[in-house]
Formats: C-alpha cells, structure tokens, sequence
C-alpha cells in the first residue's frame, strides 16, 4: 500500500490462538505487523484467485480451434438479425 493511499475500510476476523501465534511469528520474520502482514498476504491470495477465474487459459490445440472460429465467417442468422434490430430500437448509443 502507497503512502499515499487513506485506509477507510476495516476487516475483522476472529482466529484460533495457535493461528495467531503462527501469524505473529510470520509477521516477525518479514518486520512486518501482524496488519501488514495479514493485508500484503490476503491481497496476493485474493489477485490469485481473481487471475484464476477471470484468465482464459487453453493450450494449444484449444487455441487453434478458437481462432479458426473466429475467423471464420458465419453469416447472422434470422434471430441475430431480429436481436440486432430490437437494439436498434430500444437502445441509443451516445
């Protein structure tokens, strides 16, 4: 967290005395409070999990068969074209 960001949100949790100990003496070893520490480590586990779910990853016979659909060129069919003119209708783009 940059100096110059204000913390205005607050997290609680209640933990066994054995985790806290662990987390305190985690925290000791980085110089770190046990805040910091519990802060620093969550943020990294929560992009983890946010990269997880949020990142396409295919290998590479997945890969090719995306692009061949991609480039090919289907025409719309009756229902696409039906959707697109409701859009049209009922929506404005600015």
């Amino acid at each position: 967290m940059s100096t110059d960001e204000v913390k205005m949100a607050r997290i609680e949790t209640r933990i066994s005395a054995e985790k806290k100990e662990l987390i305190e003496r985690a925290a000791a070893y980085q110089g770190r409070s046990v805040s910091e520490f519990v802060v620093a480590n969550a943020e990294l586990a929560a992009r983890a999990v946010i990269e997880e779910h949020e990142q396409l990853k295919l290998n590479q016979s997945q890969s090719r068969a995306l692009v061949d659909l991609l480039l090919k060129s289907a025409k719309p069919n009756k229902q696409l074209r039906d959707a697109a003119t409701q859009h049209r209708k009922h929506v404005t783009s600015r």
